[in-house]
């Protein structure tokens, strides 16, 4: 088993409305971590895809997948076939673009999701890599490019200007090994540190390095 399957789970994927647990369930979580990090009115969707995901993204409900997780849904929610008409429906556009050439973050089945609105963008890209599972290797948030290992969980903190001792032991406690970590980087208006953690910490830890930060999000 491979870090990037924790289980036998992973590779025989998630419940799901299909029909692929790459094209379809995988695209769902993508659009998933979008609508995490976004968490404000959104007006507009660009999707760019790459490689097989730019070739068979209709056939494959690729589209609908990726909006249904950008509009909150789960893989398995009978929704999912009809999120884009529902996200039009509210008023947000959406775009679909089919690119040239080679991923630029390395796996055939990549699509680069950018969310905004009149005061917030962000863009996230992230591939499915099998059996419903993601990897996230690039994220642009306010400007600021923090390129993850891939694999998820990432966790996102807010508000320190360095990282504190005290997340580092917060994590120790929970037994959560850090596999990167990256400096606070100057935001707009506030500061933001990234970390790319071995599994997810349990909600007690969160709650412990909530205490030391404006915001914090794990993907």
């Amino acid at each position: 088993m491979s870090e990037n399957y924790k289980s036998v789970f992973d590779i025989i994927g998630p419940v799901m409305v299909g029909p692929s647990s790459s094209h379809t369930a995988g695209a769902v979580m993508i659009g998933q971590v979008a609508h995490k990090l976004f968490l404000a009115p959104l007006k507009k969707i660009t999707v760019a895809y790459y490689e097989s995901f730019a070739q068979t993204h209709q056939g494959h409900g690729t589209d609908y997948a990726i909006v249904a997780g950008i509009l909150g849904m789960q893989t398995d929610d009978l929704r999912v076939p009809n999120a884009v008409e529902l996200a039009r429906d509210q008023g947000i556009e959406v775009i679909f673009k089919e690119m040239p050439g080679n991923s630029p973050i390395k796996h055939p089945n990549t699509a680069i999701i950018t969310l905004e609105n009149e005061f917030k963008k962000i863009t996230v890209a992230g591939c499915s890599i099998g059996g419903g599972t993601i990897e996230i290797r690039k994220l642009e948030i306010d400007g600021q490019t923090f390129t993850p290992l891939g694999p998820l969980p990432i966790m996102l903190c807010w508000g320190v200007k360095d990282i504190p001792k005290s997340i580092k032991k917060s994590l120790d406690q929970g037994n959560v090994k850090i596999r990167k970590a990256v400096a606070p980087v100057k935001l707009k208006e506030d500061y933001l540190c990234e970390f790319d953690l071995d599994k997810i910490p349990h909600q007690n830890i969160l709650e412990q390095i909530k205490a030391v930060s404006k915001n914090l999000i794990c993907l």
